[in-house]
Order: structure tokens, then C-alpha cells, then sequence
């Protein structure tokens, strides 16, 4: 069948299209791919995501040539309204995933650049901690490892120790301040973290 075939315009090939007749399709393809495609290229800017929105265009005009209604409109408007809204669709797809790919990659940075700071904060205070540990008094740095990292209570201590009670919470406040001191005279505020 030739493009020019007598009788054949557009809307007839859309209704033959839509009972599924792959010649009155391929009509349709020849008569509008190359404004469909000029279309599509001008909304995306890019060939190759251009081919493939033609390529859906074109399916879905396969599918849906049912729904083409002449009383709305002429055959071209109809599918270059879908080309166009496919065209549209498809860049606001590729806009959304870019989008999502900045934030994420932006979040991933953050996290990486604050898990740095920590890690390198946390290292730094380590050493300052072993460091005004050791200026403890041998009793308070005793006391002090029982509670904090032994995780006795101070009543646990004085037994652990076989002190009294009072001597076991003076000794762990007296390192604590002591430490405390120690931190602040390193650079390490107690209340900047």
C-alpha cells in the first residue's frame, strides 16, 4: 500500500491501526516519524534517548490508535500531543534520577567528610583521655577504671577496693575533676561536644 493510496488519509490509517493492521501502522510510521522524531529531539536535545522515546511513542500509539477521537482534533495533533508529552515525561525522568543522583551523592560526601571529622576528633580525644589518665593518682585512676570501664557502681568499687563507700566516691569525683582539667588544659571543652 502506498502512502498516497486514495482514501487512506490519516485518520483511516489510525482506525485500521487500532484493529490491528501492521500495514495501516507502518503508514502511519512513514507519513510521521520524521516530524515525531524532529519533535522529540527538540524537547530532549540528546539522539540516542530520542530513538528510544520515537520507539515508545510508537508502541504506544500502536496500543492506544483505539483511543484517537477525529472530533478533538486531527490525526497529527493527536500523536504529536503524545510525542510531545512522552518527550516531557522522559525529561523530567532523566531531571528527577539526576536530581536524586546529586543528593545522594552530596549526602554521601557529608557523611563521609562528618564520619572523618569524628573519627579523627575521636582519636585525638582517645589519646588525650590515655594521656590525662595517666596523670591520675594511682587510687583514682583505680577507682575510676572500676566504675567507667568495669562498669561497677560505687558501692561495687568501695567492696572491689575494700574501701568505704564515701572513700570510693571521693576518689572517682577527685579523678573525674581531675580529667576534666586535664581535657580542658588539652584544648577540649566539656561542653563543645
Amino acid at each position: 500500500m502506498s502512502d498516497s493510496a486514495p482514501g487512506f488519509d490519516l485518520s483511516d490509517l489510525l482506525r485500521r491501526t487500532a484493529d490491528g493492521d501492521q500495514e495501516a501502522f507502518a503508514s502511519v510510521y512513514a507519513q510521521t516519524c520524521k516530524r515525531v522524531y524532529g519533535l522529540v529531539l527538540r524537547v530532549i536535545k540528546n539522539a540516542a534517548i530520542t530513538a528510544e522515546v520515537v520507539q515508545e511513542v510508537y508502541l504506544m500509539l500502536w496500543t492506544t490508535a483505539g483511543q484517537f477521537d477525529a472530533g478533538r482534533g486531527s490525526p497529527q495533533s493527536w500523536i504529536f500531543t503524545l510525542a510531545h508529552r512522552r518527550a516531557v515525561d522522559r525529561v523530567r525522568s532523566e531531571q528527577s534520577a539526576t536530581g536524586r543522583d546529586t543528593a545522594y551523592s552530596q549526602r554521601a560526601a557529608a557523611v563521609k567528610e562528618d564520619s572523618i571529622e569524628e573519627t579523627v576528633h575521636h582519636t585525638l580525644m582517645s589519646e588525650s583521655v590515655r594521656k590525662c589518665l595517666a596523670s591520675l593518682t594511682e587510687r583514682q585512676a583505680e577507682a575510676i577504671n572500676l566504675a567507667y570501664y568495669g562498669g561497677l557502681t560505687y558501692v561495687e568499687v568501695a567492696e572491689t577496693l575494700q574501701i568505704k563507700l564515701p572513700t570510693a566516691k571521693s576518689r572517682i569525683q577527685a579523678g573525674l575533676t581531675r580529667l576534666r582539667d586535664a581535657l580542658e588544659a588539652d584544648g577540649y571543652d566539656s561542653h563543645s561536644r
